[in-house]
């Protein structure tokens, strides 16, 4: 089994699991929200590889190669900012559609944050499947379940941190959670808003919302006969 070094970023859903738990009358359409978020996360990130889905989160890979230090920050943080301003869009266009129900209504109340690490991984095939494996993919899932103050974030393991701090953006603040299995290490958490300079999404128009409003119930028509299960988050957000 060979290993090489690459970038690791998950990004994560936050406040998923009582989406879907609050809302079982209207899961179908909660469900439909949650996967275009995801998809238009995922086409905001051309440069990372996706890992898997897990269930309320994308997890990315990308070589680092020859890229230098700075580089590689560089790429981490560029492509937070991208994924949290399509995800923010495509959230407003979820929550100001025309249905009433909860899985629409309350989709507003999701946040996004970002958890990256560089480090050596191997690959394993499972039943066709291609996964990575190692310390530092153990690492950077553990770290989703950590002490920021802020909803909406990315944090820094202290390795990606120190490999390029001087291209660190300002405020990084330091925490050192106590892993399972791993013991206590430094991450580093900026906040992801202040990443983006871009003006906040704009309000859809009438004929957008009720496009979202059909595509919403289309989409959730086979959840709600069963013909299709809802994905489970793997992590608590």
């Amino acid at each position: 089994m060979t290993s090489e070094r690459v970038s690791l970023l998950i990004a994560d859903i936050s406040g998923y699991t009582e989406y879907m738990s609050s809302h079982r009358m209207t899961l179908a359409h909660a469900e439909v929200n949650t996967a275009r978020m995801l998809e238009s996360m995922i086409q905001a990130a051309p440069g990372f590889d996706l890992v898997e889905i897990e269930g309320d989160a994308a997890f990315l890979s990308r070589r680092v190669g020859t890229h230098d230090p700075e580089t590689t920050l560089t790429e981490i943080l560029q492509t937070s900012a991208a994924m949290h301003r399509a995800f923010h869009l495509e959230r407003e266009y979820v929550a100001t559609n025309l249905c009433p129900c909860g899985g629409c209504r309350e989709a507003g109340n999701l946040k996004l944050k970002f958890v990256a690490h560089v480090g050596e991984v191997a690959t394993q095939t499972i039943r066709g499947r291609v996964k990575l494996v190692g310390i530092d993919v153990i690492l950077v899932h553990r770290l989703l379940k950590n002490s920021v103050p802020i909803p909406e974030y990315v944090l820094l393991t202290e390795e990606l941190r120190n490999a390029a701090e001087a291209s660190l953006p300002e405020p990084a603040h330091e925490i050192s959670p106590d892993l399972e299995g791993i013991g206590t290490v430094r991450a580093y958490f900026v906040d992801v808003a202040d990443l983006d300079d871009s003006p906040p999404p704009r309000k859809p128009s009438w004929g957008a919302r009720l496009g979202n409003t059909f595509a919403a119930a289309g989409k959730g028509m086979p959840y709600m006969l069963g013909l299709k299960q809802p994905r489970r988050s793997r992590y608590v957000s």
